[in-house]
Protein backbone atom coordinates (compact mmCIF):
# COMPACT_ATOMS: atom_id res chain seq x y z
CA UNK A 1 0.00 0.00 0.00
CA UNK A 2 1.71 3.41 -1.07
CA UNK A 3 2.37 5.82 1.71
CA UNK A 4 -0.12 8.28 -0.31
CA UNK A 5 -3.18 7.06 0.68
CA UNK A 6 -6.00 8.69 -1.34
CA UNK A 7 -7.97 10.99 0.75
CA UNK A 8 -11.14 9.18 -0.44
CA UNK A 9 -9.53 6.18 1.30
CA UNK A 10 -9.38 7.51 4.57
CA UNK A 11 -12.49 9.84 4.68
CA UNK A 12 -14.09 5.98 4.21
CA UNK A 13 -11.99 4.31 7.08
CA UNK A 14 -13.96 7.38 9.20
CA UNK A 15 -17.03 7.11 7.79
CA UNK A 16 -19.34 4.90 8.82
CA UNK A 17 -20.55 2.33 5.83
CA UNK A 18 -23.70 2.76 5.03
CA UNK A 19 -24.84 -0.93 4.90
CA UNK A 20 -24.47 -0.39 8.64
CA UNK A 21 -27.64 1.92 8.80
CA UNK A 22 -29.41 -1.24 6.69
CA UNK A 23 -28.19 -3.78 9.10
CA UNK A 24 -31.13 -5.35 10.90
CA UNK A 25 -29.46 -4.99 14.62
CA UNK A 26 -28.22 -8.00 16.48
CA UNK A 27 -30.20 -8.84 20.00
CA UNK A 28 -27.40 -10.81 21.80
CA UNK A 29 -28.34 -11.65 25.32
CA UNK A 30 -27.28 -8.79 27.76
CA UNK A 31 -23.66 -9.18 29.29
CA UNK A 32 -23.90 -10.30 32.91
CA UNK A 33 -21.08 -8.51 34.92
CA UNK A 34 -19.63 -9.64 38.51
CA UNK A 35 -18.61 -7.02 40.76
CA UNK A 36 -15.44 -7.33 42.74
CA UNK A 37 -14.87 -6.62 45.58
CA UNK A 38 -11.19 -5.36 46.49
CA UNK A 39 -9.21 -5.90 49.49
CA UNK A 40 -7.02 -3.66 51.42
CA UNK A 41 -4.27 -3.12 49.56
CA UNK A 42 -1.06 -5.12 50.98
CA UNK A 43 2.49 -3.31 50.63
CA UNK A 44 4.88 -5.17 48.41
CA UNK A 45 9.34 -4.77 48.36
CA UNK A 46 10.43 -1.90 45.37
CA UNK A 47 10.67 -3.71 41.88
CA UNK A 48 14.29 -3.98 40.55
CA UNK A 49 12.92 -2.80 37.17
CA UNK A 50 15.28 -5.79 35.63
CA UNK A 51 13.18 -6.89 32.97
CA UNK A 52 13.74 -5.78 28.87
CA UNK A 53 10.56 -4.20 27.01
CA UNK A 54 9.74 -7.66 24.37
CA UNK A 55 7.81 -6.26 21.96
CA UNK A 56 7.88 -9.25 19.56
CA UNK A 57 5.97 -11.28 21.61
CA UNK A 58 5.17 -15.12 20.69
CA UNK A 59 3.49 -17.54 21.98
CA UNK A 60 2.44 -21.15 21.17
CA UNK A 61 -0.98 -23.10 22.51
CA UNK A 62 -2.29 -26.69 21.79
CA UNK A 63 -5.97 -27.84 21.71
CA UNK A 64 -5.96 -28.16 25.26
CA UNK A 65 -5.58 -24.34 25.88
CA UNK A 66 -7.41 -22.95 23.45
CA UNK A 67 -10.93 -25.03 24.78
CA UNK A 68 -9.13 -24.17 28.62
CA UNK A 69 -11.88 -22.23 30.69
CA UNK A 70 -10.82 -20.50 34.10
CA UNK A 71 -11.33 -22.87 36.82
CA UNK A 72 -13.37 -21.30 39.60
CA UNK A 73 -10.74 -21.67 42.45
CA UNK A 74 -8.08 -19.56 40.07
CA UNK A 75 -10.33 -16.57 39.81
CA UNK A 76 -9.90 -14.46 42.85
CA UNK A 77 -6.48 -15.34 42.19
CA UNK A 78 -6.12 -14.29 39.13
CA UNK A 79 -8.14 -11.19 39.21
CA UNK A 80 -6.01 -9.94 42.40
CA UNK A 81 -3.76 -7.02 40.92
CA UNK A 82 -0.31 -5.14 41.67
CA UNK A 83 -0.01 -1.55 41.74
CA UNK A 84 2.88 0.37 40.86
CA UNK A 85 3.11 4.36 42.01
CA UNK A 86 5.70 6.79 40.41
CA UNK A 87 7.95 6.38 43.47
CA UNK A 88 8.62 3.06 42.86
CA UNK A 89 6.13 1.34 45.49
CA UNK A 90 3.75 -1.58 45.19
CA UNK A 91 1.19 -2.89 46.57
CA UNK A 92 -0.95 -6.19 45.57
CA UNK A 93 -4.55 -5.81 45.93
CA UNK A 94 -6.67 -8.98 46.32
CA UNK A 95 -10.39 -9.30 45.29
CA UNK A 96 -13.59 -11.39 45.84
CA UNK A 97 -16.17 -11.77 43.00
CA UNK A 98 -19.60 -11.00 44.74
CA UNK A 99 -22.61 -13.41 43.89
CA UNK A 100 -19.45 -16.07 42.39
CA UNK A 101 -21.80 -18.78 42.39
CA UNK A 102 -24.61 -16.89 40.71
CA UNK A 103 -22.19 -15.80 37.83
CA UNK A 104 -20.70 -18.87 37.04
CA UNK A 105 -23.02 -19.58 34.23
CA UNK A 106 -21.83 -16.19 32.61
CA UNK A 107 -18.45 -15.74 33.44
CA UNK A 108 -17.29 -18.68 31.62
CA UNK A 109 -19.88 -18.83 28.40
CA UNK A 110 -17.76 -19.50 25.36
CA UNK A 111 -18.34 -17.63 22.29
CA UNK A 112 -20.54 -19.13 19.80
CA UNK A 113 -18.88 -22.40 18.28
CA UNK A 114 -17.07 -21.88 14.89
CA UNK A 115 -15.87 -24.27 12.16
CA UNK A 116 -12.34 -24.41 14.11
CA UNK A 117 -9.17 -23.03 13.35
CA UNK A 118 -8.66 -22.52 9.65
CA UNK A 119 -5.32 -22.82 7.62
CA UNK A 120 -3.05 -24.91 5.78
CA UNK A 121 -0.55 -27.49 7.84
CA UNK A 122 2.97 -25.54 8.76
CA UNK A 123 5.44 -27.95 9.03
CA UNK A 124 8.11 -24.92 9.04
CA UNK A 125 7.61 -22.24 11.95
CA UNK A 126 8.46 -19.03 10.41
CA UNK A 127 7.26 -16.20 12.81
CA UNK A 128 5.62 -13.41 10.63
CA UNK A 129 2.75 -10.83 11.64
CA UNK A 130 2.46 -10.05 7.60
CA UNK A 131 -0.41 -12.17 5.91
CA UNK A 132 -0.28 -11.86 2.30
CA UNK A 133 -0.61 -8.37 0.87
CA UNK A 134 0.28 -5.49 3.53
CA UNK A 135 -3.29 -4.08 4.06
CA UNK A 136 -2.20 -0.95 6.72
CA UNK A 137 -2.91 2.31 6.10
CA UNK A 138 -0.37 5.44 7.44
CA UNK A 139 -2.68 7.46 9.02
CA UNK A 140 -1.29 11.20 7.90
CA UNK A 141 -2.51 14.91 8.23
CA UNK A 142 -4.33 17.32 11.25
CA UNK A 143 -7.94 15.87 9.57
CA UNK A 144 -7.36 12.31 10.66
CA UNK A 145 -4.35 12.22 13.23
CA UNK A 146 -6.50 14.36 15.59
CA UNK A 147 -10.15 12.81 14.28
CA UNK A 148 -11.85 9.99 16.68
CA UNK A 149 -10.81 7.26 16.26
CA UNK A 150 -7.28 7.92 15.76
CA UNK A 151 -7.03 9.72 18.08
CA UNK A 152 -7.57 7.73 20.55
CA UNK A 153 -3.94 5.56 20.32
CA UNK A 154 -1.46 6.86 21.88
CA UNK A 155 2.11 5.99 22.25
CA UNK A 156 3.98 4.25 24.99
CA UNK A 157 7.38 4.98 26.43
CA UNK A 158 8.61 1.47 26.58
CA UNK A 159 7.85 1.11 22.24
CA UNK A 160 4.17 0.06 22.58
CA UNK A 161 0.81 1.40 21.42
CA UNK A 162 -1.80 2.41 24.03
CA UNK A 163 -5.87 3.40 23.70
CA UNK A 164 -7.82 6.18 25.47
CA UNK A 165 -10.35 4.75 27.57
CA UNK A 166 -11.22 7.71 29.87
CA UNK A 167 -9.89 11.16 30.33
CA UNK A 168 -6.75 9.65 32.74
CA UNK A 169 -6.42 6.25 31.61
CA UNK A 170 -4.65 4.53 29.07
CA UNK A 171 -5.20 0.56 28.23
CA UNK A 172 -2.21 -1.31 27.15
CA UNK A 173 -0.48 -5.14 26.92
CA UNK A 174 1.31 -5.99 29.96
CA UNK A 175 3.90 -7.42 28.83
CA UNK A 176 5.09 -3.72 27.98
CA UNK A 177 5.46 -2.42 31.42
CA UNK A 178 6.14 -6.09 32.93
CA UNK A 179 7.55 -9.49 31.39
CA UNK A 180 5.68 -11.84 33.75
CA UNK A 181 8.41 -11.65 36.60
CA UNK A 182 9.27 -8.25 37.17
CA UNK A 183 8.52 -4.56 35.70
CA UNK A 184 10.91 -3.53 32.60
CA UNK A 185 13.34 -0.85 32.89
CA UNK A 186 11.54 1.79 31.11
CA UNK A 187 8.76 1.40 33.68
CA UNK A 188 10.39 3.28 36.04
CA UNK A 189 9.64 6.67 34.58
CA UNK A 190 6.98 5.59 32.30
CA UNK A 191 5.29 7.96 29.84
CA UNK A 192 2.66 8.23 27.33
CA UNK A 193 2.74 10.06 23.87
CA UNK A 194 0.29 12.20 22.04
CA UNK A 195 0.74 12.92 18.32
CA UNK A 196 1.09 16.62 17.30
CA UNK A 197 0.58 17.02 13.62
CA UNK A 198 3.27 19.52 12.25
CA UNK A 199 0.93 21.97 11.57
CA UNK A 200 0.19 22.45 15.18
CA UNK A 201 3.46 22.80 16.50
CA UNK A 202 4.30 25.52 14.37
CA UNK A 203 5.71 23.61 10.91
CA UNK A 204 5.21 25.65 7.82
CA UNK A 205 2.32 24.40 5.85
CA UNK A 206 3.61 23.49 2.46
CA UNK A 207 6.27 21.32 4.70
CA UNK A 208 4.21 19.06 7.05
CA UNK A 209 3.21 16.46 4.69
CA UNK A 210 6.83 15.91 4.52
CA UNK A 211 6.78 16.12 8.46
CA UNK A 212 6.31 13.67 11.16
CA UNK A 213 4.01 14.36 14.43
CA UNK A 214 5.91 15.54 17.00
CA UNK A 215 4.68 13.51 20.41
CA UNK A 216 3.90 15.55 23.53
CA UNK A 217 5.01 12.78 26.68
CA UNK A 218 2.92 12.72 29.78
CA UNK A 219 3.64 11.05 32.94
CA UNK A 220 2.01 8.20 33.72
CA UNK A 221 1.41 7.98 38.10
CA UNK A 222 0.43 4.73 38.62
CA UNK A 223 0.27 1.54 36.60
CA UNK A 224 -2.15 -1.32 36.90
CA UNK A 225 -1.12 -5.09 36.28
CA UNK A 226 -3.68 -8.35 36.54
CA UNK A 227 -2.24 -10.91 38.52
CA UNK A 228 -2.68 -13.49 36.14
CA UNK A 229 -0.59 -12.29 33.92
CA UNK A 230 2.17 -11.99 36.62
CA UNK A 231 1.96 -15.27 38.15
CA UNK A 232 1.05 -17.54 35.20
CA UNK A 233 3.31 -19.61 32.53
CA UNK A 234 3.44 -18.18 29.37
CA UNK A 235 0.78 -19.67 27.49
CA UNK A 236 -1.53 -19.27 30.32
CA UNK A 237 -0.55 -15.55 30.62
CA UNK A 238 -1.47 -14.11 27.19
CA UNK A 239 -4.71 -14.33 28.50
CA UNK A 240 -4.50 -11.27 30.65
CA UNK A 241 -2.03 -9.56 28.91
CA UNK A 242 -2.97 -6.04 29.47
CA UNK A 243 -2.67 -2.85 32.12
CA UNK A 244 -4.01 -0.02 33.10
CA UNK A 245 -1.81 3.22 33.20
CA UNK A 246 -2.81 6.27 35.09
CA UNK A 247 -1.68 9.43 33.69
CA UNK A 248 -0.32 12.56 35.87
CA UNK A 249 -3.03 14.81 34.32
CA UNK A 250 -6.15 14.67 32.95
CA UNK A 251 -6.07 15.09 28.59
CA UNK A 252 -8.51 16.50 26.35
CA UNK A 253 -8.99 14.24 23.48
CA UNK A 254 -11.90 11.98 22.99
CA UNK A 255 -11.74 8.47 24.56
CA UNK A 256 -13.07 5.15 23.61
CA UNK A 257 -15.48 3.45 25.99
CA UNK A 258 -14.68 -0.27 27.00
CA UNK A 259 -17.51 -3.06 26.08
CA UNK A 260 -17.25 -6.28 26.94
CA UNK A 261 -16.26 -8.51 23.88
CA UNK A 262 -19.39 -10.01 22.04
CA UNK A 263 -19.27 -12.91 19.46
CA UNK A 264 -17.94 -11.91 16.14
CA UNK A 265 -21.12 -12.34 14.98
CA UNK A 266 -22.28 -9.58 16.97
CA UNK A 267 -19.98 -7.12 15.31
CA UNK A 268 -20.72 -4.96 12.63
CA UNK A 269 -19.06 -6.90 9.16
CA UNK A 270 -17.77 -9.28 11.94
CA UNK A 271 -14.55 -7.07 11.77
CA UNK A 272 -12.13 -5.78 14.58
CA UNK A 273 -10.04 -2.58 13.70
CA UNK A 274 -6.65 -1.33 15.30
CA UNK A 275 -4.09 1.82 15.09
CA UNK A 276 -0.79 1.86 16.41
CA UNK A 277 2.78 2.41 15.86
CA UNK A 278 4.41 -0.49 14.36
CA UNK A 279 8.06 -0.78 14.30
CA UNK A 280 8.76 -0.79 10.85
CA UNK A 281 6.84 2.32 10.46
CA UNK A 282 8.42 5.20 12.71
CA UNK A 283 6.94 7.68 13.57
CA UNK A 284 4.17 6.53 12.08
CA UNK A 285 0.15 5.78 13.52
CA UNK A 286 -1.16 2.61 11.27
CA UNK A 287 -4.54 1.85 10.79
CA UNK A 288 -5.68 -1.93 10.01
CA UNK A 289 -8.67 -3.72 9.89
CA UNK A 290 -9.75 -7.18 9.32
CA UNK A 291 -12.39 -9.97 10.17
CA UNK A 292 -12.16 -11.93 13.23
CA UNK A 293 -11.18 -15.61 12.18
CA UNK A 294 -11.40 -17.42 15.71
CA UNK A 295 -12.45 -16.66 19.15
CA UNK A 296 -11.38 -18.30 22.36
CA UNK A 297 -12.75 -17.30 25.29
CA UNK A 298 -9.97 -15.11 26.20
CA UNK A 299 -8.51 -14.23 22.92
CA UNK A 300 -9.14 -13.12 19.56
CA UNK A 301 -7.75 -14.89 16.60
CA UNK A 302 -6.88 -12.77 13.29
CA UNK A 303 -4.58 -12.24 10.53
CA UNK A 304 -5.00 -8.38 10.89
CA UNK A 305 -1.52 -7.46 9.69
CA UNK A 306 0.61 -5.80 12.61
CA UNK A 307 4.55 -5.61 13.45
CA UNK A 308 5.98 -5.04 16.82
CA UNK A 309 5.40 -2.02 18.74
CA UNK A 310 1.38 -1.96 17.74
CA UNK A 311 1.61 -4.10 20.61
CA UNK A 312 -1.48 -2.65 23.55
CA UNK A 313 -3.33 -0.94 20.81
CA UNK A 314 -6.88 -1.56 21.56
CA UNK A 315 -8.76 -3.33 19.25
CA UNK A 316 -12.41 -2.06 19.12
CA UNK A 317 -15.53 -3.05 16.50
CA UNK A 318 -18.93 -1.34 16.06
CA UNK A 319 -21.00 -3.29 18.37
CA UNK A 320 -25.11 -2.35 18.86
CA UNK A 321 -25.94 0.51 21.67
CA UNK A 322 -29.13 -0.26 22.83
CA UNK A 323 -29.40 2.94 25.24
CA UNK A 324 -28.25 4.93 21.94
CA UNK A 325 -29.91 2.88 18.76
CA UNK A 326 -27.07 2.84 16.77
CA UNK A 327 -23.96 1.23 16.23
CA UNK A 328 -20.52 2.35 18.15
CA UNK A 329 -16.66 2.00 18.16
CA UNK A 330 -15.87 0.17 21.43
CA UNK A 331 -12.85 -1.01 23.03
CA UNK A 332 -13.43 -5.02 22.86
CA UNK A 333 -9.58 -6.33 23.67
CA UNK A 334 -5.90 -4.93 23.82
CA UNK A 335 -3.61 -6.19 20.80
CA UNK A 336 -0.96 -8.73 22.40
CA UNK A 337 0.98 -10.27 19.47
CA UNK A 338 1.70 -13.39 17.64
CA UNK A 339 0.85 -17.12 18.68
CA UNK A 340 1.36 -20.75 16.98
CA UNK A 341 -1.96 -22.47 17.78
CA UNK A 342 -1.55 -26.45 17.43
CA UNK A 343 -4.54 -28.44 16.76
CA UNK A 344 -5.23 -32.14 15.50
CA UNK A 345 -1.07 -32.03 14.68
CA UNK A 346 -1.40 -28.69 12.47
CA UNK A 347 0.55 -25.78 13.24
CA UNK A 348 -1.46 -22.62 12.44
CA UNK A 349 -0.25 -18.90 13.05
CA UNK A 350 -2.27 -16.04 14.33
CA UNK A 351 -2.42 -12.66 15.37
CA UNK A 352 -4.02 -12.54 18.70
CA UNK A 353 -5.92 -9.89 21.45
CA UNK A 354 -6.66 -10.41 24.78
CA UNK A 355 -10.90 -10.39 24.52
CA UNK A 356 -12.54 -8.44 27.19
CA UNK A 357 -14.62 -10.78 29.29
CA UNK A 358 -17.17 -9.80 32.00
CA UNK A 359 -14.35 -10.10 34.39
CA UNK A 360 -11.91 -8.05 32.79
CA UNK A 361 -14.41 -5.49 31.98
CA UNK A 362 -15.41 -5.23 35.57
CA UNK A 363 -11.69 -5.43 36.70
CA UNK A 364 -10.59 -2.64 34.41
CA UNK A 365 -13.64 -0.36 35.17
CA UNK A 366 -12.69 -0.15 38.54
CA UNK A 367 -9.37 0.37 37.82
CA UNK A 368 -10.87 3.92 35.99
CA UNK A 369 -13.59 4.49 38.61
CA UNK A 370 -12.13 3.25 41.59
CA UNK A 371 -15.52 2.56 42.46
CA UNK A 372 -16.93 -1.11 41.86
CA UNK A 373 -20.67 0.33 42.23
CA UNK A 374 -20.00 2.24 38.74
CA UNK A 375 -18.89 -0.97 37.23
CA UNK A 376 -22.23 -3.47 37.53
CA UNK A 377 -23.63 -2.98 33.99
CA UNK A 378 -21.87 -2.91 30.41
Amino acid sequence: MPRESSLLTHLLLLLPPLTLSLLHPPQPAPAHVPMLVPHTPTPLTRSRFSAQAQLDFTTHCNSSCFHRGEQDEQLTDKLAFETLYADGSRTLTTVDVEGEEEFDAHLFARPSPRRGPRGKPRHKRVRRQIYGADGRFNIQGDNFLLDYPFSTAVRISTGCTGVLVSQQHVLTAAHCVHDGKDYVKGARKLRVGFLIPPSINGTKADLTSAKKPLVRWVRVKRTRVPKGWIQGPQDVSMDFDYALLELRWPHRRPFMRLSVAPSSDDLAGKRIHFSGFDSDRPGELVYRFCPVEEESSDLIYQHCDARPGASGSGVYGRVWDNSLERWERKVIGIFSGHQWLEIDGENRDYNVAVRITPLKFAQICYWVHGNRLDCVQD
